[in-house]
């Protein structure tokens, strides 16, 4: 464990918007868009051989261009390969300053994540950086790492936000999906329900227990503006607070479902009003548009009040 203290950084992931880090057109597109986050990616979207070259467009792109208030990251190789080092250390040192967060991929327990803190904590102190200011979000996309996610959740003060990674996990896990942009229950093999309820369940449960984000991974058919809603919507109803996009379409619906809109604010204060002037009165409960509300009920719809805030909608 890090012997060393980290503020707790609020920072919203409604949107995380994956962007090829070979690309100076794409990242510049990126650092436009109204993404909460935006990560240049080194692993899944840049060929082997243009992996090396890469770095130098996201260090020029991270100090050079305007991101507004957006979450600065980018996607490392994972631990086990020949590129996570240098990944790590190159752009860092070139950028370090202007990073928020490195996305590691393939974690499949503790280990991972300590390598990665352990190096940026080396860079920090090299480079006269705050030590810790830089954070962790790890993909969760092996068998391994769903097992242990409640101890991974947990390992270091960097980790911010677990994100499932359901195309890695399919294969880890041996499923014959094929697609993962697929609205849920529409599988090739009509699997009743939504597949990913499990891994979705026990990821979130984990992270919030731990007091980071959960976040869902990428919905591959972008053409489908309703599959990835129906699919923002389900992580959301879980506890889920943000999810990937894969194509700038993406970004208007995660930022919409995993936000409180007007009328559900308006339904939180009004229900947390109601009961507060009954306890005024020495009631346990009250009664709101035929429903009854208590206490318990003022802590449901407390969540909502929570995430608008944080969101800045009031």
């Amino acid at each position: 464990m890090a012997d060393y203290e980290r503020p707790k950084y609020s920072r919203v992931r409604r949107s995380e918007l994956s962007t090829p880090g070979h690309s100076d057109k794409m990242i510049a597109k990126a650092a436009a868009s109204a993404a909460d986050m935006v990560f240049l990616d080194l692993e899944d979207a840049v060929a082997p051989s243009a992996k090396i070259g890469a770095r130098k467009n996201i260090i020029a792109g991270l100090n050079e261009l305007d991101w507004g208030t957006k979450i600065r990251s980018f996607r490392c190789n994972s631990v086990d390969t020949q590129w996570c080092h240098d990944d790590i250390a190159e752009i860092v040192t070139g950028a370090g300053a202007n990073i928020d967060v490195i996305m590691v991929p393939k974690i499949k327990s503790q280990r991972e994540v300590w390598f990665v803190d352990d190096l940026l904590t080396q860079l920090e102190l090299k480079l006269g950086l705050e030590v810790g200011r830089i954070g962790i979000e790890c993909l969760v996309e092996e068998v391994e790492a769903l097992q242990t996610v409640d101890e991974i959740a947990r390992c270091s003060p960097r980790l911010e936000a677990l994100t499932l990674g359901v195309g890695d996990l399919s294969a880890s896990q041996g499923m014959r999906l094929g697609h993962i942009g697929v609205t849920d229950g529409e599988t090739s093999l009509r699997y009743p329900g939504d597949i990913w309820h499990y891994a979705r369940t026990r990821m979130i449960v984990a992270c919030r227990s731990a007091g980071i984000d959960a976040i869902d991974g990428p919905y591959a058919n972008f053409a489908s503006p309703g599959g990835y809603e129906k699919s923002c919507g389900t992580f959301l109803m879980l506890g889920g607070v943000g999810k990937w996009c894969i194509h700038p379409s993406q970004i208007e619906i995660a930022n919409r479902v995993f936000a409180p809109n007007d009328d559900e604010i308006a339904e939180a204060q009004a229900v947390i009003a109601a009961v507060s002037e009954a306890e005024e009165q020495g009631l346990g409960a009250a009664t709101h548009n035929g429903m009854m509300i208590d206490a318990a009920t003022t802590r449901l719809f407390q969540v909502t009040l929570d995430r608008a805030k944080q969101c800045g909608l009031i």
